[in-house]
């Protein structure tokens, strides 16, 4: 039996509350992407997120809060990853801290690390949810573990809509890629994963960004899988032509099956990609993307397309 999906009532919230408290999975929205929510201080509900997305458990969840007093009593921030949360908080900013000594997300949602990986969402059924819940929510993308992230209630239920309990739909999201992951544990903060928020953002607030190279078989945060967020169709990257029988997914001038932009805007390719990428695997097996700049959001879009593109 599919979930039901409800419009965000204040009924729908307080509905979707008490199922989380019961060990429920409720898919919400955010400004990135649709979430897979579960009560991050239970365990068995964690296992049920993970056995739901068919996701690895060394791979480790975020927790969604509904402001800082909620994340201080989860994770250790130091002066600089304070600096952030006032200038990025609500947002798509991840921030990677230490565990707090009485931190009560579930040592399965952390993937057994020392660290934890938080964030305060900016979409309202994302903060109204968290608010009337109480507490730590882990939710990362509603979709099966390594697909298309999911922008839009009808994704959610079309992949996972018989293995959850209930989606709000609050309509398209307005970002369309996940968030940023930032690393402040260290001296200099470190992009764990490029996402919504511009890298050069942080930079500006705490300079000195650095970028390490992950380990996809022992991640410290979401995102880092070699495959991920990918179609069941073929991808070629780069591609200024199609080849016969391939679908373009086109940026800037020029014909293609579905533009990301016609203006080279990459807000609005980053918005588009993981809807047209849906779109374009429905009808093809193999499709071509055009080049993407590298700065800018064009990292994180960059990143998903070359993660989508891996062999399995």
């Amino acid at each position: 039996m599919s979930a039901p999906v409800l419009p965000p009532t204040n009924d729908a919230i307080t509905h979707a509350a008490d199922l989380l408290r019961a060990g429920g999975l409720v898919a919400m929205p955010t400004e990135t992407v649709y979430g897979l929510a579960a009560n991050a201080a239970d365990a068995e509900a964690v296992a049920r997120l993970y056995a739901a997305k068919g996701r690895p458990r060394f791979n480790p969840l975020i927790a969604h809060v509904a402001n800082l007093e909620m994340a201080e009593a989860q994770g250790v921030f130091r002066a600089r990853a304070l600096e952030l949360v006032e200038a990025f908080w609500p947002g798509p900013l991840t921030l990677v801290v230490e565990v707090a000594e009485h931190a009560t997300v579930s040592d399965l949602a952390r993937a057994g690390l020392p660290s934890l990986a938080l964030r305060m969402p900016d979409h309202p059924v994302a903060r109204s949810l968290l608010a009337e819940f109480g507490g730590p929510l882990v939710a990362p993308s509603a979709n099966p573990s390594g697909r298309i992230s999911p922008t839009r209630a009808e994704h959610v239920a079309a992949d996972m809509g018989d293995l959850i309990d209930l989606i709000l739909d609050g309509g398209p999201c307005a970002s369309g890629l996940e968030s940023t992951i930032i690393d402040a544990r260290g001296d200099r903060p470190a992009l764990l994963r490029p996402g919504s928020l511009d890298p050069a953002e942080i930079d500006r607030i705490w300079p000195g960004l650095i970028r390490p190279e992950a380990n996809p078989d022992a991640p410290q945060s979401p995102g880092q899988l070699l495959r991920h967020y990918a179609p069941q169709a073929k991808l070629r990257l780069n591609a200024t032509t199609p080849d016969e029988g391939e679908a373009y997914l086109g940026f800037g001038a020029g014909e293609a099956t579905l533009n990301l932009s016609t203006s080279a805007d990459l807000t609005e390719a980053a918005t588009n990609l993981f809807g047209m990428l849906r779109e374009l695997d429905q009808r093809y097996d193999r499709i071509a993307v055009a080049p993407i700049p590298d700065h800018g959001l064009g990292e994180a879009i960059n990143d998903r397309l070359t993660r989508a593109a891996k062999t399995a």
